[in-house]
This record gives structure tokens, sequence and C-alpha cells, in this order.
């Protein structure tokens, strides 16, 4: 018997869960003449909700032992890899050959174990113990930011959400991401790979819709700590690096330039969403006749 085709609906992820957008808005990108599917157009009011999702999530995640965050980001490419060729025929969906299609998700499995290595030894590599005139040892050691708000490279379906959010979750952060907006199949598809993998909901958000409604909102929040541009729209770094200093939120800006490259696997993008504690602990010495003083 003929049968309609049960097509794919795209939602948006918020707190663990596959709500609708709560505008009841959506808009339809096309390559060519094909149409990709009715995507999603969030509102400042799913902005907020994120938000709460990543904040209320946040001491959890950043709770997590660095060898735990380390299992729960390789799970993520274990599960990326077991839907590879469900993400091959989104990318091609989208524009990109088979291919490119295949590399894009090779890199971006690759990526995330790089990152998933890197979340028990950043620490030792930017921590130190500083050499102080008194009688006291001087630690300095890194701590999660907070909630990082994300704003993908629009030329990337798959791996500039990964290379994006890989670091930001090694550190110990929250965060929430807007998708690319003519590329989004691939974003929340990486959603039902992350729902279903250990991370716990909230930790990542996912967004689709338009940069030019929601940017101003995700740089604007209150409760955001830190703002990751990806792109070279210098209207939109204009924008979000003035609306961060309302409360001093921590802007990178990275082109995302060849994406393929090995320069995007380095620990210094994890330093980029993290802050430096410094805590003072007094020595208790030993005099010349063995009692202490």
């Amino acid at each position: 018997m003929d049968r309609v085709e049960i097509t794919k609906t795209y939602k948006i992820y918020i707190g663990g869960a596959f709500p609708r957008t709560e505008s009841g808005r959506y808009y339809t990108p096309k390559r060519g003449e094909k149409a990709l599917g009715n995507i999603c157009l969030s509102s400042r009011k799913d902005v907020r909700n994120a938000v709460v999702a990543a904040r209320g999530v946040h001491n959890k995640w950043a709770g997590k032992s660095a060898a735990n965050r380390s299992q729960i980001l390789y799970r993520i490419a274990e599960m990326l890899e077991g839907r590879k060729q469900q993400f091959i025929e989104e990318l091609i969906l989208q524009g990109s050959t088979k291919s490119q299609a295949v590399k894009e998700v090779i890199a971006s499995v690759d990526r995330l174990i790089y990152y998933a290595g890197w979340c028990d030894k950043f620490a030792q590599v930017f921590s130190s113990v500083n050499p102080v005139a008194s009688a006291h040892f001087n630690f300095t050691a890194p701590e999660p930011m907070g909630v990082v708000s994300i704003v993908c490279k629009e030329e990337s379906g798959l791996l500039g959400i990964v290379s994006a959010i890989a670091p930001v979750l090694a550190g110990g952060n929250t965060c929430v991401l807007l998708a690319s907006e003519q590329r989004p199949l691939c974003a929340i598809t990486f959603a039902e790979v992350l729902n279903s993998s250990d991370v716990p909901g909230g930790v990542v958000n996912i967004l689709t819709g338009k940069r030019t409604e929601l940017i101003e909102h995700m740089a604007s929040h209150m409760d955001v700590n830190g703002f990751l541009y990806c792109g070279t729209d210098k209207k939109d770094i204009n924008t979000v690096q003035q609306l961060a200093v309302e409360n001093l939120k921590r802007v990178t800006i990275r082109a995302f330039e060849g994406l393929m490259n090995d320069d995007h696997n380095t620990p210094y993008y994890i330093d980029d969403f993290i802050e430096m504690k410094t805590t003072w602990h007094p020595i208790e010495k030993i005099g010349a006749t063995g009692s202490a003083y």
C-alpha cells in the first residue's frame, strides 16, 4: 500500500526536552528549490527559558569530576559515530558534497574525542603554585565561568557546533546555542545525540531561528557569563560587544576559518571560558629546635 511518509519535525532543545518554540512561528530554509523543513523561529522567551535551564544545572555539571566529564564527551562522540550516516545525509541536503559531508562528520567525532581527552588535563596546564614572600602556599586553579551563549558559524551545519561547545563543556560550563540559520538540520539531530548520551538535561540548549532577532537577547541577558561568537560579521560583533558590557560578559570572537584544520584542536579554547581562582594557605614552619611556630 502507498503510505504518507512521516517527515521529521525539527523542534528546539531546552532543558533536556524538545518543545516547540513559544512563539509558534517557523521558517523554511531552502537549498535551491527544495525546502529543508519547517524550522522553529525561537523567541526571546525561548532564550530566557534556555538560560534558566542552563543556570539550573550548572552546579551539577561543574561539580562532576573532570574524569566524568571526559567520559560523557567521549559518549557523545560514540553516539555521533553510531548515527554517522544520518548526519551525512543531512549535510548533503544542506549543500555539502558526499565527500565533504563524510569528512565533516568524522572531524566532528574526532574533535569531541580530542576535548574529552583534555577534560582532566587542562587544570594542570593552566594552574600554578605562585611564589610569595610570606609563610603561605599560594595556588591558582581554573574554575568554570558559568553559562555561555554561543552563536554558531553560519557556514557549518555540524562541525561548527561541535567545535564551539566541546571546549565550553570540557571546562565545566553550560551553554545556550543558536544554530546556523540556513543549515539548521544537524543542530536538532545533534540534540537527539546529546539527549541519548549521558549529558544532563540543560547542559546544552539548542535554539534555531534568525540571528537578527535573537543575538541581542543572548548578548544582553544578565544571567549569562560569557559569549562566543563564531563568524566575521562586523555588525553582529559590534552589537555583542556593546551589549555584553552591561554585566561584563567575557566575549570571544572566533572566525573559525578552516574548521577541519588541527589548529582548532587546542586547550586554549577551553581557557577562554574559565576563571582563575587563587587560594592562600598558611604554612606551619618548623624552627631550629624542631618546634612549630
